[in-house]
């Protein structure tokens, strides 16, 4: 690779303004009306840029990104796009990653998110807040450390799933996931993971309303599980729950911990015998 072009302080507007551009430091930019700028581009480091139009950045690939800005209007901004850092940059736009590899985002907000990282590999966030409904449908191979979201439908779809200290408020987190992994982390909605395969929340908050179900393999491994009722109906699960839980119906099997249940639930439309789960109160009173 030879001297990387230097590009300062330009304004860009019209269709594909830097169509097929490599080895490239590009700063103090602003791409307005017009799409696809930096279409099939190639080994750039793009610093305090501002991008007001849809497609920056499709079919791109190593692509370093900080302190810049896609706002609403960059909609789908990120697609087909391999190995992409961004750090310290406003993600205002809707749909903006699809389909790509290699993802890692930090310090960074994404406040429109809908329908965001759908269909992608190997994503790595740290340090992000994000907003939006239906992020992350159907993505592999993803980490996050300290994150926050903000919108349902969370992770839809998901495999392969790392989540450390962050806080989740979605309606229907972890549907159909498979190998999810949560620790040290809050989480809070309706109907949490239901027909997930192999979850493990550890030290965690829970808050859901009929969450848990259609579960094969679910583990709580020392966490709280606050204002959830109906939980467990068709799941297969080992829990250590260190509080009163509101109420258990029809698991499959397995051993559930709890300092108290309030409510216990075997009726007729069990699909195993109740002496497939072990229920073990350490305190409380139960109403079976």
């Amino acid at each position: 690779m030879g001297k990387k072009i230097e590009i300062y302080n330009q304004v860009y507007t019209g269709e594909r303004s830097l169509f097929m551009i490599k080895d490239a430091f590009i700063k103090g930019c602003r791409f307005y009306d017009g799409e696809s700028p930096l279409k099939e581009t190639k080994n750039l480091e793009i610093d305090d840029c501002d991008f007001e139009w849809k497609y920056p950045l499709w079919y791109a690939t190593n692509i370093k990104v900080s302190n810049s800005t896609f706002k609403d209007s960059a909609r789908s901004g990120i697609w087909y796009t391999k190995n992409i850092e961004i750090t310290n940059t406003a993600l205002f736009a809707p749909k903006l990653f699809r389909r790509s590899t290699n993802i890692t985002i930090k310090d960074s907000v994404l406040s429109h998110a809908l329908e965001t990282l759908w269909n992608c590999q190997n994503i790595e966030l740290d340090n992000v807040v994000i907003k939006g409904d239906y992020v992350g449908l159907n993505s592999e191979n993803i980490k996050l450390n300290n994150v926050v979201v903000d919108g349902n439908y969370f992770l839809d779809g998901a495999k392969e799933v790392v989540i450390r200290n962050s806080k989740i408020i979605s309606k229907d987190a972890f549907w159909n996931c498979d190998n999810v992994y949560v620790e040290n982390s809050i989480i809070n909605g309706e109907y949490l993971a239901w027909n997930t395969k192999n979850i493990v929340f550890k030290n965690c908050i829970i808050k859901s309303e009929q969450g848990l179900c259609y579960i094969d393999n679910l583990v709580l491994d020392n966490c709280e599980l606050l204002n959830t009722s109906l939980a467990f109906e068709y799941s297969s699960v080992k829990a250590k729950i260190n509080n009163i839980v509101d109420s258990i119906k029809n698991p499959n099997k397995g051993i559930i911990e709890a300092l108290g249940i309030k409510e216990i639930i075997f009726d007729q439309n069990i699909k195993t015998s109740p002496d497939a789960t072990n229920i073990i109160i350490e305190e409380g009173e139960n109403n079976v």
